[in-house]
């Protein structure tokens, strides 16, 4: 079994395990495990089992919800494998939302160039809080993750205390953006029954694309692995290991930036004062493990801890509590950090398969002399 092959099994025996956990715990706990059933069905499609009436709207709102999980998943996965962990995407994404209703409210443009300006101001931001935690590293060697965790509540307060500046906001939020910043789409909108699906889709594609171009097809992308897979190995053999770690911080801050300027542009059109993290920064941790690191992986990985947001408030519309919905996340995130044992667990399983399978074989070649 392949390292690509053996990362999708686990990521799928984990997603598969955490679901019937779940499914246990709903039913210990006296609900119907149809509750789970029409949740997800009801997120992905719009029908349930007792109303067969497929609903585009219900999809949109659910590729919505994980078009930032699969920006903040590449963001720390880029780190990741450059031997760095990107704790701070929550803060990197806080400041890109910030910077770019900063510059959709207080800098005019014409047409396209505001949009595009709007969304470059936003990656700029999380690549300047990125940054700071690599130059940290490189040259200091000060541990990545204590600077990021306080980078992330840096990042919060700062971009509170910019946007209640900005002329005409509230306490709570911005005023509305102009609609040349905005990547709101009534295409999009229209096609899917008036939910907020929006431009930054392409924006998400492109990354995607990015990600795994620079990471598999480009000399780059080779000099960033091989730091992560021993950086006294490839500075020895005269890669710039100091830089390929500031370089590999900026581009993840740069995505989780991109995540926080597609909320703000295109979901919520305004800049939102929050008191607290809403955890797409931490929750992209979670999908880039479960996606195993590889682009493909960490889009459906996205997906799936979409669907599981959207899922929340529809289980909690039957009287199912949240933390249910919690502890399923949880569960799959355990499970896929036991990989090492459902690895072993795998390849055991499929070495007693090869061995009950050889006996026969030997028989059938006897019987053919």
């Amino acid at each position: 079994m392949n390292n690509k092959t053996s990362a999708l099994k686990v990521s799928l025996v984990s997603v598969g395990l955490g679901l019937l956990l779940g499914l246990i715990i709903l039913v210990v706990s006296g609900y119907s495990p149809m509750v789970l059933f029409n949740a997800i069905l009801r997120g992905l499609t719009g029908m349930t089992t007792q109303r067969p009436v497929f609903n585009l709207r219900n999809t949109g709102e659910f590729i919505v919800f994980s078009l930032p999980l699969i920006l903040t998943g590449l963001s720390v996965a880029f780190a990741y494998k450059t031997g760095m962990f990107n704790i701070g995407a929550e803060g990197q994404f806080m400041v890109g939302a910030c910077a770019s209703v900063v510059v959709a409210i207080l800098v005019p443009l014409p047409g396209i160039l505001h949009v595009i300006a709007s969304v470059l101001a936003g990656a700029l931001a999380g690549a300047l809080w990125g940054f700071i935690p690599g130059l940290l590293k490189s040259n200091f060697k000060i541990n990545e993750v204590v600077v990021c965790i306080m980078l992330n509540y840096f990042g919060m307060y700062l971009s509170n205390f910019i946007l209640k500046s900005l002329p005409g906001s509230s306490i709570s939020k911005t005023v509305v953006i102009p609609s040349s910043a905005s990547l709101s789409s009534e295409f999009l909108s229209g096609l899917t029954n008036h939910s907020r699906l929006h431009w930054g889709i392409l924006i998400v594609a492109f990354c995607v694309f990015a990600y795994w171009f620079i990471l598999n097809k480009t000399s780059f992308g080779f000099s960033l692995r091989a730091t992560g897979h021993n950086e006294y190995a490839a500075d020895y053999a005269g890669m710039k290991t100091k830089r390929n770690v500031v370089l590999s911080m900026m581009i993840a801050g740069a995505l989780a930036g991109l995540a926080g300027a597609i909320m703000s542009l295109g979901v919520f059109n305004m800049g939102r004062v929050l008191s607290g993290f809403e955890n797409y920064g931490f929750d992209g941790i979670a999908v880039a493990f479960v996606g195993a690191f590889n682009a493909i992986g960490i889009v459906l990985a996205g997906l799936l801890f979409g669907l599981l947001k959207v899922m929340a408030p529809l289980m909690q519309a039957t009287g199912v509590p949240k933390e249910i919905n919690e502890i399923i996340s949880a569960f799959i995130v355990l499970f896929v950090a036991m990989q090492y044992g459902i690895r072993l667990l795998l390849t055991k399983l499929e070495a007693r398969k090869h061995k009950k399978a050889k006996p026969k074989t030997l028989e059938t070649s006897k019987e053919g002399k």
